[in-house]
């Protein structure tokens, strides 16, 4: 059966702090585990949303890779491109939060990390409307570049819309080598979902209006969503700029807002809707994520998110 959309990415789980300042090199009691990754997070979203969906990673043949499976199966998502591997642990990430607000990681991708070709079943991308791929995932290694590579290959020669969040993590991989390993993406993103910062780093064009109009310039039916954290969204189209203001939140759990925005965006554009309902249903997404503990927990069904969006009116 054909899938709306498909994305691809580390798969791992969450165990977190119970508490604030509890610092990750101090005995302590932890939460969890609570499935994670940041293609996954986005996946669920989208399938909550309606949307029928799929991921491609890899998880360990162990309890953590139950539990991410467990949840893709909850949500009605294909676990068809969801690897298990024998000799490698699924990817688990330690997680501290401060009472500024930041948080602190421990990362071990294990079998998260563990991109190959085979696992991209050419059934996947068989009808696939929207193919989503994030900079988190080409930053891992070259393997994991080179794979994503092939997949968006695969992805334009079945007429899929592509749509890139560079979701820059600059520890693993420098603004400067994030610009060459992400730039066929851009260039082929008909739906790019960065933020202002991320932008300016990955553009030479020195300000935010001058990378717009670039890109809209290469690609005029491109819809860019910048992403402004609590604050919304701007929105640009060849028809020029929306504004999209953000909804209030209890901030519990930020980890999953920016790529529950990204699965609301993408599913509103994907319904046909306009780029200024998209940005609301993307940012309501996103402010209902941050308000429960665990990186899924947050993601709502249509119903509920439309609800909230009435409610906040």
């Amino acid at each position: 059966m054909a899938v709306d959309i498909l994305t691809i990415g580390e798969a791992l789980v969450e165990v977190m702090r119970t508490d604030i300042d509890q610092p990750l090199d101090r005995p302590g009691p932890f939460t969890g585990p609570y499935p994670s990754g940041a293609p996954f997070i986005f996946a669920v979203q989208a399938a909550r949303l309606g949307l029928k969906t799929a991921a491609i990673g890899a998880v360990g043949e162990d309890a953590f890779g139950d539990c991410l499976r467990d949840q893709m199966i909850a949500d009605g998502l294909s676990v068809k491109g969801l690897k298990r591997i024998a000799d490698q642990a699924t990817g688990i990430a330690f997680v501290a939060y401060k009472a500024d607000g930041s948080r602190d990681f421990v990362f071990s991708l294990g079998a998260g990390g563990q991109l190959s070709a085979d696992m991209l079943d050419p059934e996947l991308f068989q009808g696939l409307r929207c193919f989503h791929l994030m900079g988190s995932t080409l930053s891992m290694s070259p393997t994991a570049l080179e794979v994503c590579r092939r997949a968006l290959d695969m992805a334009q020669g079945a007429g899929a819309l592509i749509s890139f969040d560079p979701n820059l993590r600059p520890e693993l991989l420098p603004p400067q080598q994030a610009r060459v390993a992400f730039a066929p993406f851009i260039a082929a993103a008909d739906i790019l979902i960065p933020t202002e910062e991320e932008l300016l780093h990955l553009s030479a064009a020195g300000t935010l209006d001058k990378a717009i109009d670039q890109l809209l310039a290469a690609r005029p039916r491109r819809v860019i969503a910048v992403t402004r954290g609590a604050a919304g969204c701007s929105v640009y189209t060849a028809d020029g700029r929306i504004d999209a203001a953000g909804f209030p939140a209890e901030e519990i759990d930020p980890t999953g807002a920016g790529d529950c925005f990204d699965a609301g965006f993408i599913s509103a554009l994907l319904e046909g809707v306009t780029p200024a309902e998209a940005a609301r249903l993307g940012n309501a997404c996103g402010a209902l994520t941050v308000s429960a503990k665990g990186p899924m927990a947050g993601a709502k069904g249509r119903a509920e998110v439309e609800r909230f969006i009435l409610e906040s009116k």
